[in-house]
């Protein structure tokens, strides 16, 4: 019976893969060569007329550009946070264990509650952040209405729920360092930083591999956060592929379009992981 369960898995998960993912993108990849005006709609036959019209829109290329910004200093901020809190809780002291649980709280919070929780923080009348800024005589800051603003407020509340996730990587990582290699290096007269630089950074290498290649694919295909707290605006300015996709599909109802512009960032995305993992390949990590 035993030599039957793991083909029995295989197969199982083999069909799941199927169902759930293979069959729905190749459904999605196919509507991009029809013209839709709605999921329920005659289909007419357009061949690449879909692609063709993406690619010369100057919208389809500003969201190209503001999903790479968007993401590029999502996963910097992200990992270089993520390291430096993995190390500060990696030492010894007392109610360790308390601050690393709170430090994994962002993490926990449904999405909406923290995009809410923020735009109350800077709202402009009653915002916590906005009265404290009045209190210290700064200038107001536009969170929403000015197109850098809006940027760096979709970029922040990104950093602040998904740096934990990079954090308690880093610090289980951290856990399985071997102590002779930091004690070696205190005999050669290493400080902190060559240690981390010669020591923690090449041990960690794999994880960060890992890491950046995981989080620079989520984020570039997040939507929750952008639609919740901008909805793409203003005039664009945090519009990405998933939200240009799902705008031009189900509120300028073309469908074969926003098809289109989903399987273009696929390929995008598939095209980066191929040159990301040239650049860095794992066997030389391993």
């Amino acid at each position: 019976m035993t030599r039957w369960m793991l083909p029995t898995f295989l197969a199982v998960g083999a069909i799941a893969t199927l169902v759930l993912i293979v069959g729905p993108a190749l459904y999605a990849v196919s509507l991009s060569f029809y013209h839709m005006t709605s999921l329920t709609s005659e289909p007419v036959f357009v061949g690449l007329a879909k692609y063709a019209d993406v690619l010369s829109r100057a919208e389809f290329w500003n969201a190209l550009v503001n999903g790479i910004v968007y993401a590029g200093v999502s996963i910097v901020l992200q990992v270089v946070l993520g390291i430096g809190f993995a190390l500060i809780l990696h030492q010894p002291f007392r109610g360790r264990a308390l601050v690393r649980g709170l430090a994994f709280l962002p993490y926990l919070l449904p999405t909406v509650i923290a995009v809410l929780t923020f735009k109350w923080m800077v709202d402009g009348s009653l915002g916590i952040v906005t009265i404290l800024m009045d209190d210290l005589g700064l200038p107001p800051i536009y969170w929403f209405e000015t197109e850098s603003a809006a940027m760096w407020s979709v970029i922040l509340i990104s950093v602040w729920l998904w740096t934990p996730f990079v954090t308690t990587t880093f610090l289980a990582a951290l856990q399985t360092v071997p102590s002779q290699l930091y004690e070696a290096a205190r005999v050669d007269g290493a400080g902190p930083v060559r240690r981390f630089f010669h020591v923690t950074l090449p041990v960690l290498r794999p994880i960060l591999t890992v890491i950046i290649l995981l989080r620079g694919v989520w984020m570039f295909n997040k939507f929750d956060v952008i639609w919740l707290t901008t909805g793409g605006g203003p005039i664009g300015a945090t519009e990405h592929l998933p939200i240009l996709s799902y705008r031009t599909a189900f509120a300028l109802f073309d469908i074969g379009a926003g098809a289109a512009i989903a399987t273009i960032s696929f390929l995008f995305l598939s095209l980066a992981v191929f040159l990301y993992f040239r650049a860095f390949p794992m066997e030389d990590d391993a």
